[in-house]
């Protein structure tokens, strides 16, 4: 997951950690490591988050510069990775252009205006469906994709495709599995298990009644952001 601060786009040593296949707290050693080498106060790129026992735990933000010299310690795969990362966020972050002429600005004013009332008008009509799921999921357990999906009243196909962009879920050996900063974030439970007919081992991620409560509103957001483009 990527953050912009003060208009700086950082990565978290979380995404770092799953891009390069190493364990979170080995990124975080390396982070810490690296910046008091070069005399930076490592809390200043810290931050707080809670893992799946509600328990705190540190992770970090790193902006470009700092990211790329993290890597320098790493395998030509785990930078390769990182890098297309960072392409990515460039690209997207390139879409969007700043108005140079003041009728330019206004029309982004107003259209930006007209955008937020759109997106007010469908997240209020979507308002009693995510309130049901607030509702249920208190007193329930875990639920599997197609329950969720179910709930939420998604299609199967574009609540997995919704899953995947957002990098909310990944494919694994051809299932669905969850990233890590999301099973940290309590949202997700991994057991693992073994087919009894073929004996076959996998894992089984389901959604956690918080995981559920967060989905339902993330869903309803992505298909506001949808119908306004479409508008």
């Amino acid at each position: 997951m990527d953050f912009i601060t003060a208009g700086v786009t950082t990565m978290t040593s979380i995404e770092i950690a799953e891009l390069t296949g190493k364990e979170h707290g080995h990124v975080r050693r390396d982070i810490t490591k690296m910046l008091d080498d070069l005399k930076k106060d490592p809390s200043s790129f810290g931050y707080i988050y809670q893992d799946v026992y509600q328990r705190d735990q540190q992770a970090f933000r790193l902006p470009y510069d700092e990211t790329v010299c993290l890597l320098t310690g790493y395998d030509a795969r785990a930078r390769m990775a990182v890098i297309k990362r960072w392409r990515e966020l460039e690209t997207s972050s390139a879409a969007f252009a700043v108005p140079t002429t003041l009728s330019g600005a206004l029309r982004l004013a107003a259209e930006q205006a007209e955008r937020i009332e759109q997106q007010a008008q469908l997240l209020e009509a979507a308002k009693p469906a995510v309130e049901f799921v607030d509702r249920y999921v208190e007193a329930t357990g875990t639920h599997s994709f197609r329950q969720v999906a179910k709930l939420i009243g998604a299609k199967e196909n574009a609540f997995r495709e919704f899953l995947l962009s957002q990098k909310v879920m990944y494919r694994l050996g051809g299932e669905m599995t969850p990233h890590s900063q999301h099973i940290d974030a309590g949202r997700f439970v991994v057991k693992a298990g073994k087919a009894e007919r073929t004996g076959h081992a996998f894992n089984s991620a389901r959604f956690t009644p918080k995981g559920i409560n967060w989905v339902a509103g993330e869903f309803a957001k992505h298909q506001v952001a949808q119908r306004a483009v479409q508008a």
